[in-house]
């Protein structure tokens, strides 16, 4: 499928309480380093194809991007590649969304995820980091299956006190979002979700779109591959003759799935590759047929067997 025109606008949009967005996001995890992300010994990327990508994807249509403090290697943060890139100011109608609750350490090694006392610094955290007076949305990472009410109730205090202006979940049950409800509005949930991965999510996802709530599902490409991202030779044939259907790569077959999950459902593919994203991007305005979807439903819920 040609990529050079195609915007993320191609994608249709949703609106995150009041923020519209095109539904093809940016997500900004695998920016600072080379190869597996989130590694204490990452390989730092290069800053300036970091930054370029980061301007190509705006002006591709891309105005939702995710990020979180913990996004970074030994020479490289997530954060202030794209204060850098976007900030002083930053675009009109750009989205920036963040998370807290884990946390890394100088070394880049993880810590003990933050409890309530250590939210606030967090979010000073990306508000520094991203040159911002208030952080567009905040989603709060979940651990287990504990009680969300005392930390998301951090957070809501500082949504009220005007620092953050909306609040999602991620990682959640459907459980841990009534209570977070149950505090202050959700305008999204944020979980691991993709063809084959969790289609006991299937019901959740469709109860967010009866809510209002989108849902944004990560590593809907890396698939089992998380962090290290996408495995090359992996794929089946069944994906990779609707792929090739459509003159398309599988990577925007999974991505074009996830958007027929539900008007709600928002993608947030990440590279560091300029290619890689126009080829995301493009992905937006790929319609798969009901047989293709018939075929895809298949593999998605034999996962489940």
């Amino acid at each position: 499928m040609t990529t050079e025109t195609t915007t993320a606008a191609a994608s249709g949009t949703w609106t995150l309480g009041d923020l519209p967005v095109n539904r093809i996001g940016f997500g900004a995890m695998r920016l600072p380093q080379n190869g597996a992300a989130l590694q204490a010994a990452a390989a730092s990327g290069d800053r300036d194809r970091a930054i370029a990508v980061l301007r190509r994807a705006v002006d591709l249509g891309v105005n939702h991007i995710d990020t979180a403090a913990f996004y970074f290697s030994p020479l490289r943060s997530a954060n202030e590649l794209i204060n850098s890139a976007l900030g002083g100011p930053y675009p009109d109608g750009l989205v920036i969304a963040t998370k807290v609750g884990p946390a890394r350490d100088a070394s880049g090694e993880w810590t003990a995820h933050a409890g309530p006392g250590q939210l606030r610094g967090q979010v000073e955290e990306n508000l520094r980091q991203l040159g911002r007076d208030h952080l567009d949305v905040v989603n709060l990472r979940v651990l287990g299956t504990d009680s969300v009410a005392e930390r998301f109730g951090v957070l809501a205090e500082l949504r009220e006190a005007g620092l953050i202006r909306h609040l999602g979940v991620s990682n959640v049950t459907p459980a841990q979002l009534a209570e977070a409800q149950a505090i202050a509005p959700v305008v999204c949930v944020q979980n691991m979700y993709g063809i084959g991965v969790r289609p006991e999510y299937d019901a959740f996802v469709r109860s967010c779109g009866e809510q209002g709530i989108a849902f944004v599902p990560f590593y809907a490409i890396a698939a089992a591959g998380r962090e290290g991202g996408a495995a090359t030779g992996s794929e089946s044939e069944e994906l990779l003759a609707v792929a090739r259907a459509h003159g398309a790569s599988p990577a925007q077959v999974r991505l074009a799935w996830t958007l027929h999950r539900g008007p709600h459902v928002l993608a947030i593919p990440g590279t560091g590759n300029p290619d890689h994203l126009a080829d995301n991007v493009a992905a937006g305005a790929l319609r798969l047929t009901d047989e293709d979807l018939a075929v895809l439903e298949r593999l998605h819920q034999a996962a489940a067997e």
